[in-house]
Formats: C-alpha cells, sequence, structure tokens
C-alpha cells in the first residue's frame, strides 16, 4: 500500500477552512457592538430629557447648564415683546428678580400677550444670557381657568 498525499485542492480533500473567526476578535467585536449600543442610548436618553427651570435658576445655574436644552419659565415683561421677520418674537421673561432676553423661531401661541407666565424650550446662546427657543407654551392663570373651564384642565 502506498501512501499518497494529495495536492491541495485536489479531489476528495477538504480545503482549509478560511474566514473563521476565532474566539477572540468574536468577543472584541460583540464588546464594540455593546459599547456603541450603549452610547446610543446614552445619547438618547440624554438629549430626550428636558430640564425645567425658572429663570432665577437659570441664571444661577448659567455655567451648569451650558447650552443644554431646558423648559424655562417666567413671565412675559411688559414693553419687551417685538416681532422680529415674519414668524420670530423675541421678549424678556421675568422670574424671582432674574430677567432673560429669549429670542423665539416661529410664532408664538395665540394667547401669547406680556403679563402672562410662559414656559419656552430651548437654551442659552454660547457663553451669553440671551435664550433662543423655538416653542412658547402659555402657562392658564388660575383666573383663566375659572373663567374658561372647558377649555382647560385645571392641572395644565
Amino acid at each position: 500500500m502506498s501512501t499518497r498525499t494529495a495536492a491541495p485542492g485536489a479531489a476528495g480533500t477538504r480545503p482549509a477552512r478560511q474566514g473563521t473567526a476565532s474566539p477572540r476578535r468574536l468577543a472584541v467585536v460583540g464588546l464594540v457592538i455593546v459599547a456603541a449600543l450603549g452610547f446610543l442610548v446614552y445619547k438618547g436618553l440624554t438629549s430626550a430629557i428636558v430640564f425645567f427651570r425658572t429663570a432665577n435658576q437659570a441664571i444661577a445655574q448659567r455655567a451648569q447648564l451650558g447650552n443644554s436644552t431646558f423648559q424655562l419659565e417666567g413671565t412675559v415683561v411688559h414693553g419687551t415683546v417685538h416681532r422680529v421677520g415674519t414668524n420670530e418674537v423675541s421678549f424678556d421673561i421675568r422670574q424671582g428678580g432674574a430677567t432673560i432676553h429669549v429670542e423665539n423661531a416661529g410664532d408664538p401661541p395665540q394667547m401669547f400677550k406680556p403679563g402672562l407666565p410662559v414656559v419656552v424650550v430651548g437654551h442659552f446662546v454660547g457663553s451669553t444670557d440671551v435664550f433662543s427657543s423655538d416653542q412658547i407654551m402659555v402657562k392658564h392663570s388660575q383666573q383663566y381657568i375659572a373663567e374658561h373651564p372647558n377649555r382647560v384642565r385645571a392641572n395644565s
């Protein structure tokens, strides 16, 4: 009986397995995928959270807030509402002795006017105390709720 060795790739022989990943390589790839998914979840959750601050809290925490998005509450100051362009408005809000200038992109709600409490959503611009907003929500006073009980829920 003679012993013959077949040439690589010859009929009846199994070619060497190519492209098989080692367990270590699979672990590294799995770790990278898990880290990427974790990062995406973290960024999604932190950008979806909108913090609520009053005007005086926002001024006191200006350095910590940086350019993060949050909700800012205050009362629209009389004599400060000005139209800028076709669908922008600028105004000041005041609460607890602090006043913040707001520049809002978009039309304000129909009930928006000086003297009413509002909540604006946005962020400070750079290192300034100018608040850039893209949403204004008018807070309904107890007097308004009493006069128009069918228009708004009492806990709005």
